[in-house]
């Protein structure tokens, strides 16, 4: 019934039409898509993507979808999803949005291989997809919305893997134009796919989440699509037994209204964070914060000399897996407060060669990660809206050098320039692609809301 909970989420999957799409939700959303594309071509090249890349060619008896980065190579529609999946959070540089979660390639990869999927005459068309791609940010949006406990960095589940999967259910529903009940089901069958726990962070296994986030929630949609039923009120607060609820302490779902003449995405009135480079988004503001005291440093000093350097205090939130004194591999040093703001002072920039073996295990960076001291402030909180980070230099002269960050250069509060964009999505998408190709993808996203054939993105 439309009166509860997860009926009203159906009803707007199924409800909910082009017109409904503000400019602003497209712009936002054609910045989200681009991004991801260049991100997962970048990812490509990663070790753990050629992991996922060769389990899924044995299991691909229908290969009609393309994957990231390799010419000529095809998997089954899902399959495809899920290395691309991988691709996308294989380097931790893809977007974030408040409350928490990595929302675009949990759903982006899946609307990929469904477009490739249709037979022809069937395929959706670019404005159809961006469609589908906005329902399934709405939906994640929605969901976190209903915990307090989603508003701060996670602790036991890895968001995308509980809403992102959801979403993606919900974006593939919606491209394929499933019937309203079987919406219903495709989100109930969703989230007995769902969750993945945090201690896998700083892993090879984290991008997984994301992986099995779009892989999962398509699956979801082709279940539903096939005549599969699950509990109708999977998002409901139903006393002693619980749904979607499990993944939250505390719990408090409102119904979703279905769209009239006007509907007000999520994504209107809450942009979107691009990272600048490839780590947690945390890391963001500690770097930030430590090239400004680098700049002090090197106008006290008259060059950066880590010598007269006695003590760095980071002032940062309480955040267990984020929070990594001496990181030993690529993906905790992108999880390494410490790492980010030492690496970040002794170069002065980050970017992908900071994660590289040779760069995480020199010794000057290991004798300034020696000098490093954490403090917890209590008006600094682990929430991605309110955090800051605070980098002091105390010197042996008795001098202290302090640069903080509130928002970093990408944060919602201070979105990168298109030409910020452009240059990032350049720089990842040229590891992979000839420049003529990567300006045909930069064109085509940009007009997506024209493209007859979503599949030739």
């Amino acid at each position: 019934p439309e009166e509860t909970v997860t009926g009203s989420f159906a009803s707007f999957i199924h409800a909910v039409r082009p017109e409904h799409l503000s400019k602003t939700v497209c712009h936002r959303s054609k910045r989200m898509i681009l991004d991801s594309i260049g991100v997962g071509l970048v990812g490509s090249t990663t070790p753990v993507f050629d992991i996922a890349l060769q389990y899924c060619r044995l299991y691909s008896p229908v290969a009609v979808s393309s994957v990231y980065g390799k010419p000529g190579v095809k998997l089954s529609p899902t399959l495809a999803a899920f290395t691309n999946g991988v691709a996308t959070h294989s380097m931790d540089f893809d977007d974030t949005w408040h409350p928490a979660t990595h929302p675009s390639g949990a759903v982006l990869p899946a609307l990929l291989a469904a477009s490739q999927m249709l037979p022809a005459g069937t395929k959706p068309n670019g404005m159809d997809f961006l469609l589908a791609f906005n329902v399934g940010l709405e939906v994640q949006g929605r969901l976190m919305h209903f915990s307090t406990e989603a508003h701060n960095i996670p602790r036991r589940f890895h968001p995308p893997s509980v809403v992102g999967t959801m979403g993606s259910a919900a974006a593939t529903a919606k491209l394929l134009s499933l019937s309203m009940a079987q919406c219903t089901h495709a989100l109930g069958i969703a989230a007995s796919l769902a969750g993945a726990p945090m201690a896998n962070a700083a892993t090879q296994a984290k991008p997984l989440h994301i992986g099995n986030a779009t892989r999962l929630g398509f699956e979801a949609a082709l279940l539903a699509a096939r005549g599969m039923e699950a509990n109708p009120l999977i998002l409901d607060e139903i006393p002693g037994c619980s749904g979607f609820s499990v993944f939250y302490s505390v719990y408090q779902p409102k119904a979703l209204s279905t769209p009239s003449e006007q509907h007000e995405f999520l994504l209107e009135k809450q942009d979107i964070a691009f990272k600048r480079f490839p780590a947690h988004l945390g890391m963001h503001w500690v770097v930030d914060a430590a090239l400004s005291v680098r700049n002090l440093f090197i106008n006290y000093a008259g060059s950066f000399s880590p010598s007269l350097i006695r003590t760095i205090v980071l002032k940062i939130p309480v955040s267990k897996y984020i929070n990594r004194p001496f990181p030993s591999s690529e993906h905790q040093a992108r999880h390494s407060f410490q790492f980010n703001a030492c690496a970040a002072l002794l170069d002065g920039e980050m970017g992908l060669s900071s994660f590289a073996e040779t760069s995480i295990h020199r010794q000057e960076l290991r004798e300034l990660l020696d000098k490093v001291v954490v403090e917890h402030p209590e008006d600094n909180v682990a929430n991605f809206d309110k955090m800051y980070g605070e980098v002091a230099l105390l010197l042996h002269s008795g001098d202290v050098l302090t640069g903080k960050c509130d928002t970093f250069y990408g944060h919602w509060r201070k979105p990168l320039s298109k030409e910020s964009l452009l240059k990032k999505f350049r720089s990842n998408a040229s590891h992979v692609l000839p420049e003529e190709k990567i300006e045909t993808i930069i064109t085509m996203v940009d007009n997506l809301e024209n493209l007859s054939d979503s599949s030739q993105l």
